[in-house]
């Protein structure tokens, strides 16, 4: 199997690989970065969530990219299509380290991983779980067209989080993207 790399203006999206896990775990580690993707991880448990990601290439054919910035090679986060075992449905997702959230980073990357879940993988409904108090996400998932469809729930162990389900379907995410 090959993996897909993906290229926009800043970054690449690419599988994630060994070679991330230390920024991983600074990731995972981070408060702010953590407060609303289940909380701070000790580094056992992100490599845990690494070897996740990287085995749902092989499981489902699919998992979220490692973002690296194409001028520096830093490794600056993470957003992707997702869907674990249970989920409320077809999400891409996204997370950056927090000295790089504000720079419309997190948006070029939904966006090329949105293009790829519609293009190539055919979803014909992308979500994204948002926390009602994550205002920054909230406002990305509005810049990317998706609006709330309400509440949804989690499978466990993060069931009893506060979640909406913010998305579009494939046709309206065309129609904005490429009308």
């Amino acid at each position: 199997m090959t993996l897909p790399v993906l290229f926009t203006e800043r970054l690449i999206l690419r599988p994630v690989a060994v070679e991330d896990f230390e920024d991983w775990a600074r990731f995972h580690a981070d408060e702010m970065a953590m407060r609303f993707l289940g909380g701070v991880q000790p580094r056992s448990l992100a490599w845990r969530g690494l070897c996740a990601m990287a085995g749902a290439w092989s499981i489902r054919g699919f998992s979220m990219f490692s973002l690296v910035e194409r001028d520096s090679g830093r490794w600056i986060g993470r957003a992707g299509p997702w869907q674990p075992e249970g989920w409320p449905g077809t999400e891409v997702g996204w997370g950056v380290l927090p000295e790089f959230a504000g720079k419309g980073l997190a948006f070029e990357a939904a966006a090329a991983a949105i293009d790829y879940a519609v293009d190539v993988l055919r979803w014909d409904d992308v979500m994204h779980s948002i926390d009602p108090d994550n205002a920054p996400s909230i406002a990305l998932a509005r810049r990317l067209g998706g609006i709330n469809r309400g509440p949804t729930r989690l499978p466990p162990p993060f069931e009893s989080d506060p979640v909406d389900n913010w998305g579009q379907s494939a046709d309206a995410w065309r129609a904005r993207r490429y009308g």
